[in-house]
């Protein structure tokens, strides 16, 4: 099967290159039908580092200021990809001064000398449609000061790449992939004098894919939260790009629209940010914000799970919890194992986190990042709830797939007189260990308190058997597990009360303190931060409360709530971290 997916993966790269190659000679338009406006935005610091001449993708610094990007040598497959997509030029633009436009212009028109014809790695559906909308919103800052020929040039190489996505912006791979390819060539057509021809096909495929990718919660298959949020901002691109040419968008693409924007609602914190799982950061700041409110939907939140989270919310404080299987197949790409996985900010501040995708960081970065220890949960025996597959190939890469996951993760949400609970489990570790992890989670009605518990039991005969199994292989010492609470970098924590407690201190001058009951040792040990738009991973804390499963039924009770001397009102005003990459 791998090496029918390899033969396929090879078949597309050569066709992908035959209509690349045929597109190239296409006539040139001549301008655009109405001025573009740029609705992408980029990192400020990040466009600066570029100028500077740190140029940071998938993971690998290069350092060459005035360097034409083209002629670098790439590090990884990724790498090329990424540069290929033009995503910097959103960060350029928001850089915006002279330097950062002439930095733009001579990888533009650089790409268009060595590549404009069809040739190299950039000719893929969804790269160029990602390319084609980045030529187009920020068309005005970089044909500033150029010559009528270098501006034929541009047209031309727009023209080129609108004919291939009209020839292959339905080849591309389903979810994000396909939905970048088929908004590129809407906006093209909508936008490129000569392009008209284009609008009805690109129109019907993206509604058809909405069809098929959007469910009736409004989640998508790989259950990404920042994935989501860039179909959604390209939905609402699309939707906008029609009104303003005059054309009512279709009833399928408005309907998908009203389904995500309140899914995206409940997946966001407290502080505007999205949760941190599978793969998805907390989003590009003012993103969601302006595609909610270019979405005009007024729906709040979702009630019951959205996309397979669980929210809970009270006061100052969200929660929000993975509470569903993990995705399988092909939308595993960048799942992680995180079953049962919460975080909790209060106000604008992050307090318990996950890791995040270490995929900017390389692949060993990307790998630790899935790991279930990576993630604000419980790990038994050190081991993930979901295994990694080898390499395999899915469109036109190989990827390493999540399987042998939980199949079964049944939830309950309660609304309480004195609070908000969340109750699930899931039989990630059954297979082995005989243990089904069961986790409850209880917010208090004023958002100054959680009261958690775990839970490891073998619930039936054929469970115990199989515990029984793995505890003649420790010698009956016990199943060692450990119970994760990642911080976030600006979180300061101490042991307190010999050992007994955990204090933790938010930059709003709020004081979280973490317990535990039972026998579980509390610890402080090292973790990660994997964030986008940095050079590195930030260091950071995580509270560990260890202990062995000795019996069929082991629990830790856990409390984490706000010191009596934290204020019910607080006023933030203590500054951000500069967003700085390195």
């Amino acid at each position: 099967m791998d090496r029918v997916q390899h033969l396929r993966a090879k078949q597309a790269r050569l066709m992908n290159r035959f209509h690349a190659r045929i597109a190239a000679r296409a006539r040139a338009a001549t301008g655009f039908v109405s001025q573009p406006e740029p609705r992408t935005i980029g990192y400020f610091a990040r466009g600066r580092q570029l100028v500077a001449g740190n140029l940071m993708f998938s993971g690998h610094l290069v350092e060459a200021k005035d360097a034409m990007i083209w002629d670098l040598p790439h590090p990884s497959a990724d790498y090329a990809e990424e540069i290929h997509g033009f995503a910097w030029l959103d960060d350029l633009a928001a850089v915006g001064d002279t330097k950062a436009r002439e930095l733009a212009q001579g990888w533009l028109w650089g790409w268009i000398d060595r590549y404009g014809r069809g040739q190299g790695v950039g000719w893929t559906p969804e790269l160029t449609g990602r390319r084609v909308i980045r030529w187009i919103h920020h068309a005005l800052f970089v044909l500033r000061g150029r010559t009528p020929e270098q501006s034929e040039q541009f047209y031309k190489a727009l023209a080129a790449q609108t004919q291939f996505l009209a020839r292959r912006g339905q080849k591309a791979m389903p979810g994000l992939p396909k939905f970048e390819a088929l908004t590129g060539l809407l906006y093209a057509s909508l936008s490129i004098q000569g392009m008209e021809g284009h609008t009805a096909a690109a129109q019907s495929g993206l509604e058809a894919e909405c069809a098929r990718q959007i469910d009736s919660q409004g989640g998508i298959p790989t259950r990404n939260p920042e994935e989501l949020l860039e179909v959604f901002t390209l939905l609402t691109w699309a939707q906008a790009a029609l009104e303003e040419a005059g054309k009512e968008p279709g009833a399928g693409l408005v309907d998908a629209i009203a389904r995500i924007a309140p899914t995206l609602r409940t997946l966001r914190h407290a502080d505007g940010g999205l949760a941190r799982f599978h793969g998805g950061g907390r989003g590009l700041d003012g993103r969601l914000d302006q595609a909610l409110a270019a979405s005009r939907s007024k729906k709040r939140q979702v009630k019951g799970l959205a996309m397979g989270y669980a929210r809970l919310s009270a006061g100052r404080t969200s929660v929000l919890i993975d509470a569903a299987a993990p995705p399988k197949g092909r939308a595993s790409i960048q799942s992680h194992a995180s079953t049962l996985a919460f975080e909790v900010t209060s106000g604008r501040r992050p307090l318990i986190v996950n890791c995040g995708s270490g995929q900017t960081f390389g692949s060993e970065w990307r790998r630790a990042g899935r790991a279930t220890p990576s993630h604000s949960a419980l790990c038994l025996e050190g081991f993930s709830s979901a295994r990694l597959t080898t390499s395999r190939w899915v469109g036109l890469a190989e990827h390493e797939l999540l399987e042998d996951g939980p199949k079964e993760v049944p939830v309950e949400l309660q609304h309480l007189a004195d609070g908000y609970r969340f109750e699930g489990g899931h039989d990630g570790y059954v297979r082995e260990q005989g243990l089904t992890h069961a986790r409850s989670l209880k917010l208090s009605l004023d958002g100054r308190s959680l009261e958690g518990e775990d839970y490891l039991v073998a619930l039936d005969n054929t469970d115990k058997k199989r515990f029984d199994k793995a505890m003649d292989g420790v010698r009956l010492a016990g199943l060692p597990f450990q119970i994760h609470f990642h911080l976030h970098p600006e979180v300061d924590v101490a042991l307190d009360m010999g050992g007994a407690a955990v204090s933790m201190a938010l930059r709003s001058g709020e004081i979280w303190v973490l317990r535990s009951s039972g026998a579980a040792e509390m610890t402080i040990e090292p973790s990660v931060y994997l964030e986008k738009g940095r050079l590195q991973p930030r260091a950071t804390k995580q509270v560990v409360l260890s202990g062995r499963a000795m019996k069929y039924a082991t629990r830790v009770r856990w409390s984490l709530a706000k010191a009596h001397e934290t204020a019910v009102a607080v006023r933030d005003l203590s500054r951000d971290e500069a967003d700085l990459m390195i």
